[in-house]
């Protein structure tokens, strides 16, 4: 799992750091609250992101890109998760779906990603496999000089915004589980099924797609026949897993700023003191900040060990989701709960990044399969086989 490209943990690529808070003041964070409140897709945002080159981001240079690693885009979904979960999440996808096509995708796919004005994302969870993604169910068959793809897309970030979709499907004849497609989101047969209406991220357009005889050329496979699941393991899902971590880690910085800043701000009149006066309230905050700060120190830990190709990278890969995933649930929890009644308003921003916040633990791999693969991983086990067991839906 180290063959992605790294840089240093947690940071991100000069002027791109500069660009990225200039989107996020002037575009993302004055949406933000209606992109939660209406659940619509962060369209202005994702395309100030584009202008700016960040959705360029980790493109190479031999296409028009600046080459920035997995640091970098980590850097760039933490940021924004703190301010627009949806919008992290949309990115998040994009990177993970830039990945497989930099390594095995076409020149001209490249260059209009590095261009900055093309969306991509995944689409592999299936609604007869579920969160199971190593287990597309959806077909794809050859016809002549062409592939006719069938399958019902369960979860798609951006379904029908993206401009391209990373596709898994059975394999055309050969041996393995799963092999990679690029697809373009307006090819015929393909229905986008929404609109999304969830809990949190509720601009990220996670929707069903329905793909009935969608014919795309042969050419349009990512790596050999069968060999998606190995594509991945060794390319996809670490960048999944670590910006996924990130996402999580963004959250909570977010979650307890605002906690400190209800601690600072608000007075007790009848004993003369602020909320930061009381113990109790101190000991909590206290115990948040740690519980940020581990999963931060992890994810960093994370990126470190990709980039010295530490032995232990790999494990590492496979923790970082589910640590940050839960701390982001704990710390969720624990600011609502300091915060109080003030929490529950809108105005406070504290219930929106709760419920942004639940969403990474249920996100395949759900945090029970990926615990079932470091056991396995530390077992000396396979890494799949078996991996259902226990696996929430």
């Amino acid at each position: 799992m180290s063959s992605v490209s790294t840089a240093e943990p947690g940071t991100g690529t000069g002027d791109h750091v500069a660009a990225l808070e200039s989107v996020i003041d002037t575009v993302i964070a004055p949406n933000a609250a209606e992109v939660d409140r209406g659940g619509t897709y962060p369209r202005a945002g994702i395309e100030a992101l584009g202008k700016s080159g960040l959705l360029a981001l980790t493109s190479a240079p031999e296409v028009g890109g600046p080459g920035a690693g997995l640091g970098a885009a980590a850097h760039v979904v933490e940021r924004l998760a703190g301010v627009c979960g949806s919008t992290a999440m949309v990115v998040l996808m994009h990177y993970a779906a830039t990945s497989v096509i930099e390594a095995h995708g076409p020149e001209d796919l490249r260059r209009a990603i590095a261009g900055g004005g093309h969306l991509t994302t995944l689409a592999f969870s299936e609604a007869g496999s579920r969160s199971h993604f190593w287990a597309p169910v959806g077909t794809a068959t050859a016809e002549g000089g062409m592939v006719r793809l069938r399958a019902q897309k369960s979860w798609v970030t951006a379904a029908g915004e993206a401009d391209t979709y990373v596709w898994s499907s059975r394999p055309l004849d050969g041996p393995g589980a799963m092999t990679l497609w690029t697809v373009p989101s307006n090819a015929a047969g393909l229905t986008v099924q929404g609109p999304f209406d969830g809990l949190g991220l509720r601009g990220n357009a996670s929707n069903p797609i329905a793909a009935e005889d969608v014919q795309i050329p042969v050419s349009a496979m990512l790596g050999g026949d069968g060999s998606g699941m190995d594509i991945a393991l060794h390319t996809i899902l670490p960048t999944f897993l670590v910006l996924n971590a990130a996402f999580s880690v963004g959250v909570m910085e977010s979650l307890t700023d605002l906690a400190l800043q209800h601690l600072t701000r608000t007075k007790l009149t009848h004993l003369g003191e602020i909320l930061a006066d009381q113990p109790v309230a101190r000991a909590d905050f206290a115990r948040l900040r740690i519980r940020a700060d581990e999963a931060k120190a992890f994810l960093h830990d994370t990126l470190g060990a990709l980039q010295a190709e530490r032995a232990d990278a790999a494990l590492r890969v496979l923790q970082v989701k589910a640590v940050a995933a839960e701390a982001a649930s704990e710390v969720a929890d624990g600011v609502m709960r300091l915060c109080g009644g003030s929490a529950f308003r809108k105005e406070l921003g504290v219930e929106r990044r709760f419920r942004d916040a639940l969403a990474a633990r249920v996100m395949a791999p759900t945090t029970e399969a990926l615990r079932d693969f470091v056991a396995r991983a530390c077992l000396g086990r396979p890494l799949l086989d078996g991996a259902r067991d226990g696996e929430g839906a």
